[in-house]
Formats: C-alpha cells, structure tokens, sequence
C-alpha cells in the first residue's frame, strides 16, 4: 500500500471518528433540549394546574356562601314564625290561666 493511500485512509478514520463524536454531540444536545423542554412544560401545567384550582375554590367558596345565605334566611323566617305562633299561644294560654283563677 502506498503511502498516499494509507494517509488516505487515516484521513477517512479521522473523519468518521470526528462525524460520529459530533454526532453524538447533537444527540446530547437534542436529549438534553427535550429534557428541558420536558421539564417546562411540566412546570407550566402544573402551574395551570394551581391557577384552575384556586379558581375552582374559589367558586366553591362563593357557591358555600351564596347557599349559607340563604339557608340562613330561611331559618331566620322559620324561627321567626314559630315565635310569633308560640307568642300568640303564650297570650292564649295566659288568658286561660286568669280566667280559671279568676273564675274560681
């Protein structure tokens, strides 16, 4: 073999090695790009995640306090009319009792 060839040769090992390391290079690079990019993404929908609850309790909150409201006032008309009933029953029953003692 001749010298020109055998240098030949060697310049084409060279090339290849030097092909497949930056090669390998890209491939660390790309890897390394999508685990970035992975991890962002993650990153975001956890943070979309937080935003919809907090919005969600938010909500909740507002319906609780929208229905305790309400249950509040309807409580509120209740004892108000059973105290208005036991009111005339008390007038009622008081008048009972003056007539009986009087009457006897």
């Amino acid at each position: 073999m001749s010298f020109e060839a055998i240098k030949g040769i060697s310049e084409a090992e060279a090339l290849g090695k030097a092909l497949v390391a930056e090669a390998e290079a890209k491939a660390r690079q790309m890897i390394a790009d999508a685990e970035a990019a992975g991890k962002a993404a993650i990153e975001a929908a956890g943070k979309r995640a937080e935003t919809e609850l907090k919005e969600l309790r938010k909500k909740a909150d507002q319906q609780t306090a929208e229905k305790t409201a309400a249950m509040e006032e309807e409580t509120r008309k209740e004892t108000e009319a059973l105290r208005a009933a036991a009111a005339d029953k008390l007038s009622a029953a008081a008048k009972l009792v003056v007539e009986r003692i009087v009457s006897s």
